[in-house]
């Protein structure tokens, strides 16, 4: 599991208040053109073409203006991609810095014995220090990740199938080279990633899913598929904590005014300051994310700033032109 699956949060009410049914709308709710505004999809990645390369093809296919991917995979290595379309861009930063798990086939160089393999793969559990690969889209510098799990599943000879969950940033490549090191040599063979941040296999999808969908929709007229397909940007924050706000509160933060207390509903708990922290209306919709700028405890408090905004995603005018500010 991940370190967000473990977290155990509580809602925690400041004050009491229901949201007017003629303002905003569940996620669940919205209509299909909503969908393709502010959603994601979760593409099974095929070998061979880049990450850049898939979600270009998401936006061909659905005749978008703008599609971002959440972290990139090498071209041969398959799995979990989520793909945002048009507003929903914007959610994509934060789900670059989740956490993700991997399946892959390690092959070693020569005969060693379990016993071996295993006393090098207990090096490489905790904070390690890992040099990117010269070809990487970042510094080539010394840096520090936490890889949370890392487990051997079956061998078969020198060829032994693994899985590992990690901080982002961290290169499996790179992991399985320096783990060969400490044993004569190894490389990865084959790799799939199997969860980034909330998206796990169960919702994934291809592009030809994708296509067919959308051919349905435009063609006849049915947006079934569709909305099997497209899950609501909310889906996307899943893994960060999450503030409530009054429906007085949601115009202003629409105009990227930040957060302050009197405009609380109810918190997680647990939040910390310099947390990322996704804004929400008492209807479950995405407003905003920013920095929280103080505890889970101030927040329920009666004045101070909560959150600071960073990145916008519900229109102004979707709420009543009112605020607590």
């Amino acid at each position: 599991m991940l370190p967000f699956e473990k977290e155990e949060r509580k809602i925690l009410v400041r004050k009491k208040a229901k949201s007017d049914e003629k303002f905003g709308c569940s996620p669940d709710k919205r209509k299909i053109l909503d969908y393709l505004n502010y959603g994601v999809v979760n593409i099974d990645k095929p070998s061979g073409p880049t990450s850049h390369q898939v979600s270009a093809y998401v936006k061909q296919i659905l005749c978008m203006k703008k599609c971002g991917h959440s972290g990139t995979l090498d071209p041969h290595v398959t799995g979990v991609l989520p793909v945002a379309l048009e507003n929903a861009t914007k959610i994509v930063q934060v789900l670059l810095t989740a956490g993700k798990k991997y399946v892959g086939i390690m092959h070693l160089h020569k005969e060693i014995s379990d016993g071996e393999l295993e006393n090098a793969r207990k090096k490489f559990l905790g904070k390690i220090t890992q040099l990117p690969p010269v070809k990487s889209s970042v510094k080539r510098a010394l840096r520090e990740r936490t890889v949370y799990e890392f487990s051997f599943l079956e061998r078969e000879g020198k060829d032994v199938l693994f899985d590992v969950s990690c901080q982002a940033g961290t290169y499996i490549r790179k992991l399985v080279h320096d783990l060969g090191i400490k044993i004569g040599g190894a490389h990865m063979s084959e790799l799939r990633r199997v969860q980034a941040g909330p998206f796990k296999e169960d919702t994934l999808v291809t592009l030809q899913d994708l296509k067919d969908a959308y051919y349905y929709y435009k063609e006849e007229g049915n947006e079934k598929y569709l909305r099997k397909i497209i899950q609501p940007v909310e889906n996307a924050a899943v893994h960060i904590p999450k503030v409530y706000v009054l429906d007085s509160a949601v115009n202003s933060l629409c105009h990227g005014a930040n957060l302050h207390v009197p405009g609380i509903s109810k918190v997680d708990s647990g939040i910390k300051e310099g947390d990322v922290a996704a804004v929400m209306t008492l209807k479950g919709e995405l407003i905003c994310y920013g920095t929280a700028a103080d505890s889970t405890e101030k927040m329920l408090g009666e004045k101070g700033l909560a959150v600071k905004v960073e990145k916008v995603f519900m229109l102004p005018g979707t709420y009543p032109k009112v605020s607590l500010e």
